[in-house]
């Protein structure tokens, strides 16, 4: 048991070391993540239906 007891006395100690980020830059990085994961589902999904459209046009030929 004194192993698990120190074992989170020093997850409390290291967590008490991080650097938090402020609810301003949280809400910053969300927006950047979420803004970017559009793009990118925007982006495959015209390729998606870019390559489809020349197979379903190859296929027909």
């Amino acid at each position: 048991m004194g192993k698990i007891r120190e074992f989170f006395n020093g997850v409390v100690s290291e967590m008490r070391k991080v650097s938090w980020p402020k609810r301003k830059e949280l809400t910053r990085y969300t927006v950047v993540v979420l803004s970017t994961v559009i793009v990118m589902a925007v982006f495959f999904a015209l390729v998606d239906l870019g390559i489809s459209t020349v197979f379903r046009w190859f296929l027909k030929a």
